[in-house]
C-alpha cells in the first residue's frame, strides 16, 4: 500500500522549509507501514477570506503528495479560530470576523479544496465541532497548558509588548487553540507556513499535555507574489486566484519575475523531482529562453485548474494581446447609458474590472490604466459619449459603449 520509507521521505522533503523532526517522521512511517495504516496529516485553514489563490495551495499540494504516498489528509476549517484571527506575524489586534462571515467563506473553502485533493482521502472538521461544546473549566484546563513565558517567546508578541502596542488576552488562546485541534483529531503530522513555527510546535507541547505524542512539524516557504518580493497577498492585489479565468491567469503567471520561475515549478505544479530537475537543467543553460519555460509553466497551472484547452487558448490570446500587440477577440463590451455615472473608477468597480473604486483609483495613480491607448492619471475621470477600450493592468480590457 505504501512506498519504501526512503521513496516517502524524497517526496515530503521536497520544496520544504523544515522538518522536526526527521527521526520522528521516519518512525511514524514505520510503524505506518508495519501496521498497514496511514498517518494524519493535518493542516489548518482560518476562512478569512473568500477564496483561494496560489499561495495557499503550497501546503495543499504538499497535502496531496501525503494522499498519494497512502496516508490520510485532515483539513481543519478554522470556524472557531477564524473568529479569533491567527496573531502571526502581526503587528496589532487583529478585527474579529463574526461567524456568519467565517462560515459563509469555509463553503468556498471547501469546494475549492477538492480541485486539488482526493476527497476519500480527507477528512474535514470544523473545531466548532469541540470548542462550542467545551465548559469553562475544560477552557481553563487548556490555558493552563501553556505559561505567559512561553507565550512571549513569540517575536511578534514581544515586540508588541515592548512597543506598547496592546495585546488582546483572546490572541494568547489561538496557539492554544490549534494545539487542541491537533490534540482531537490525533495528529502526526502538520503542515505550516514558516511564520506558523511557534503554533506547530506548541502543538507538539499540548499534545504532550494530553498525554499523545507529538507531531511533527513540516514548515513551508513563502510563496511571493507577482511582484516578486513581497508574500501572495489579495490585500496587496499581488495574487493568483485559484477561480480566476484561464486568461487573467495565464497573464498574471507570466506577469512574475524569471528568478520565480523554478520555485513555482516546484511549490504549485505537480512536477515530480526528475520533471523539477530538468526545469533546473533548462533555466540554468543560457540557450534557453526563460519566457518559455514560462509559458510551460503558465500553461501547467491553467490545465490543474481549468483544462489543457483552456490553457492552449489562454496562451493564444496572451501571445495574441503581447506579442503581436493586438486586443483580444473576446474582449468584454459594456452599454452605458449617459444618465449613468461616468466616472471611470466606478464603471471598473461596479462592471468587478476591479476589485473596488480604492484598487481602481491605486492604479490610475499607479499609471496602470489606459483608455483609448492614453494613460489615465486622473482619478475623477470620466467618460463622454463614443467607445472607450480601458486596459487595465497588463492583462485586463474592457470597451465600454456610452450611447
Amino acid at each position: 500500500m505504501f512506498p519504501p520509507i526512503n521513496e516517502q521521505i524524497d517526496i515530503i522533503k521536497k520544496g520544504i522549509e523544515e522538518l522536526i523532526s526527521e527521526e520522528e517522521l521516519v518512525s511514524k512511517l514505520e510503524r505506518s507501514l508495519k501496521a498497514d495504516k496511514p498517518i494524519r496529516v493535518k493542516q489548518g485553514f482560518d476562512p478569512t477570506a473568500p477564496d483561494i489563490h496560489l499561495g495557499h495551495t503550497v501546503g495543499i499540494r504538499k497535502l496531496r503528495e501525503f494522499q498519494e504516498l497512502g496516508h490520510t489528509v485532515v483539513l481543519i476549517i478554522g470556524d472557531y479560530t477564524g473568529m479569533v484571527g491567527d496573531p502571526s506575524g502581526k503587528s496589532e489586534t487583529r478585527p474579529r470576523l463574526n461567524y456568519e462571515k467565517v462560515m459563509e467563506n469555509a463553503k468556498t473553502y471547501e469546494e475549492q479544496f477538492f480541485k486539488i485533493l482526493d476527497r476519500s482521502q480527507t477528512e474535514v472538521r470544523y473545531n466548532g465541532e469541540w470548542f462550542a461544546k467545551m465548559q469553562f473549566d475544560e477552557i481553563m484546563n487548556l490555558a493552563a497548558k501553556l505559561t505567559v513565558a512561553r507565550i512571549l517567546e513569540r517575536d511578534d508578541f514581544t515586540k508588541r509588548y515592548k512597543e506598547g502596542n496592546p495585546i488582546s488576552l483572546h490572541e494568547f488562546f489561538y496557539p492554544l487553540m490549534q494545539g487542541y485541534d491537533s490534540v482531537v483529531i490525533h495528529s502526526d503530522v502538520e503542515l505550516g507556513a514558516t511564520e506558523q513555527k511557534f503554533n506547530l510546535l506548541a502543538a507538539r507541547h499540548v499534545q504532550r499535555e494530553y498525554n499523545q505524542e507529538p507531531q511533527v512539524v513540516l514548515t513551508l516557504p513563502v510563496l511571493e507574489g507577482i511582484d516578486g518580493t513581497q508574500r501572495m497577498s489579495k490585500s496587496l492585489g499581488n495574487y493568483i486566484g485559484i477561480d480566476e479565468t484561464p486568461t487573467d491567469m495565464f497573464g498574471k503567471i507570466m506577469s512574475i519575475p524569471d528568478n520565480l520561475i523554478e520555485k513555482y515549478f516546484t511549490l504549485v505544479t505537480n512536477y515530480h523531482l526528475d520533471q523539477l530537475q530538468d526545469v533546473r537543467n533548462r533555466l540554468k543553460d543560457s540557450k534557453n529562453n526563460p519566457m518559455l519555460i514560462k509559458k510551460e509553466l503558465a500553461r501547467t497551472i491553467v490545465s490543474m485548474y481549468h483544462s489543457e484547452t483552456d490553457a492552449i487558448q489562454a496562451q493564444q490570446a496572451f501571445e495574441q494581446v503581447f506579442s503581436q500587440k493586438e486586443l483580444p477577440d473576446d474582449i468584454q463590451e459594456i452599454d452605458v447609458k449617459p444618465e449613468d455615472n461616468l466616472l471611470l473608477v466606478k464603471l471598473l468597480a461596479d462592471h468587478n474590472i476591479v476589485a473596488s473604486n480604492g484598487e481602481g483609483r491605486r492604479l490610475i495613480k499607479q499609471g496602470a490604466v489606459k483608455v483609448n491607448g492614453n494613460k489615465i492619471s486622473d482619478i475623477n475621470f470620466e467618460l463622454n459619449s463614443g467607445e472607450f477600450i480601458v486596459k487595465v493592468g497588463k492583462r485586463r480590457f474592457v470597451k465600454f459603449i456610452v450611447k
